[in-house]
């Protein structure tokens, strides 16, 4: 009987699978830190015997083409795609003998040109279905990633290959993607569900319940949202073949280094939880609080190609901060960390600090008629609803505006204060006035600031 272990990847919103008979595995859309799914297939006591791509991934480096060499699997991916290694190209209708199952190839196109999903069959049953970006829980992968000339056509083939699923296969089949549990590579919301079957998103999912295509590529369409700027170099990294990728702790740098090298404008960010970078933190840094939404954030808005430094109160941070990063292909950028107190990094560097405030403080101080508020989430939440009054740049377009912004005290808010301590610290770094404010902005029209819907 086939088993399925999902591997989370919750930072990215991503889930890759190990797939086995007891004896034989198949990994599916591993992420590029492959020592998570080794010890998964040791725990299983089961060996590696192919490793498969659903398609070349806009979201994150994988690990695929490092872990079928280090176990010496075959690694399919689809022959369609233009790829500079080598492996086993495969397409629609071909099938992959794994230990005591099979594993048929369906080319499922829309979220990339080349899109494959792989069907498991046991025993002569259908039993498990591995849709990447295509049919993912109550909606489909988005559509825009490989660029706007094709969106369209993309859009098509996607809600084609999603209806395809849900009407050839039985539905006891369980689906299990890649994407839709808080990846920017999802269309839509997912339905929040934790599995899923054919018979379920016959039922559910967005592309089986829109039947007319023209309208399914309107809703589609509409409802896309800006995604991490990481996204664009994600594409040619994985098209070159990723190598594997070390783990070890970065290069220590010593405070006079990391003073020369935020003298010099270089990114150094700062892991603190933000409350507490607020309070105290080093002149010239950045602060991104460590967490789950650390890399998606830090490869939106820092430069790709930029030297980077960590600093971090605990070596602990620094390791989980750098298997972040590597998973989106920050590891030649960084350069080192800085591990130790304030105190003990300073090295001369100026100490900086400004307030917190939650949505009651800028009622306090007079509301948005009185002090200047920055509004810093994505367009489509500020179409939503908005502070009357209030400025609006998305964080990720921040350190590109910041000459449009006024020379007074800016109190910033996002929808839960993580992207606007961001935004917090890099208008502090360039030198201006700020208050962060940390609070949910369901709050804002509670405590009586005038939020309105709608466009500005």
């Amino acid at each position: 009987m086939v088993e399925v272990v999902t591997i989370e990847t919750p930072e990215l919103g991503d889930r890759s699978y190990l797939v086995h008979d007891g004896e034989n595995a198949l990994v599916v859309d591993p992420q590029r830190d492959i020592d998570r799914v080794l010890a998964v297939a040791e725990e299983a006591g089961v060996s590696i015997a192919a490793v498969c791509e659903t398609h070349i991934h806009n979201d994150y480096v994988t690990g695929g083409l490092a872990l079928a060499r280090q176990v010496g699997a075959e690694y399919l991916v689809s022959a369609a795609d233009d790829v500079a290694f080598p492996r086993r190209g495969v397409a629609e209708g071909d099938e992959v003998k794994v230990g005591r199952f099979v594993v048929q190839v369906l080319e499922t196109p829309g979220h990339t040109p080349h899109h494959l999903s792989y069907l498991v069959v046991d025993d002569g049953q259908p039993v498990a279905v591995f849709t990447g970006g295509s049919l993912l829980y109550g909606t489909v992968g988005r559509t825009d990633l490989i660029g706007p000339e094709v969106t369209e056509e993309l859009t098509r083939a996607q809600h084609r290959s999603a209806r395809r699923l849900v009407r050839e296969l039985p539905p006891e089949v369980a689906v299990y993607p890649t994407h839709g549990f808080g990846s920017f590579c999802s269309s839509a919301q997912s339905s929040g569900a934790a599995t899923s079957t054919v018979g379920d998103e016959a039922r559910s999912n967005l592309a089986a319940q829109v039947e007319d295509e023209d309208e399914f590529v309107r809703i589609l369409l509409a409802g896309l949202t800006a995604y991490p700027r990481y996204y664009a170099h994600m594409g040619r990294l994985n098209r070159e073949g990723p190598e594997a990728v070390s783990l070890d702790p970065p290069a220590p740098v010593d405070p006079e280094e990391l003073a020369r090298r935020i003298r010099a404008g270089e990114w150094v960010v700062d892991l603190r939880q933000r409350r507490a970078y607020a309070k105290d933190h080093l002149s010239g840094t950045v602060g991104i609080e460590m967490g789950t939404l650390f890399s998606t954030y830090l490869g939106w808005v820092a430069p790709f190609e930029g030297p980077i430094t960590l600093v971090g109160d605990r070596p602990e941070d620094v390791a989980a901060a750098r298997r972040q990063l590597v998973r989106i292909g920050i590891d030649q950028q960084l350069r080192g960390a800085a591990v130790g107190s304030l105190d003990e990094l300073a090295a001369g560097i100026e100490r900086r600090s400004y307030s917190v405030s939650d949505f009651a403080g800028v009622v306090a101080a007079g509301g948005p008629q009185a002090v200047t508020v920055l509004d810093v989430r994505r367009d489509d939440e500020r179409r939503t609803s908005f502070i009357e009054g209030s400025l609006h740049v998305p964080l990720q377009d921040l350190e590109q505006r910041l000459g449009e912004l006024p020379r007074t005290t800016l109190w910033v808010h996002c929808a839960a204060g993580f992207r606007a301590s961001i935004a917090a610290s890099i208008l502090d770094r360039a030198g201006f006035e700020v208050v962060l404010v940390d609070d949910d902005f369901q709050r804002a029209a509670q405590v009586g600031l005038p939020v309105v819907p709608g466009r500005e």
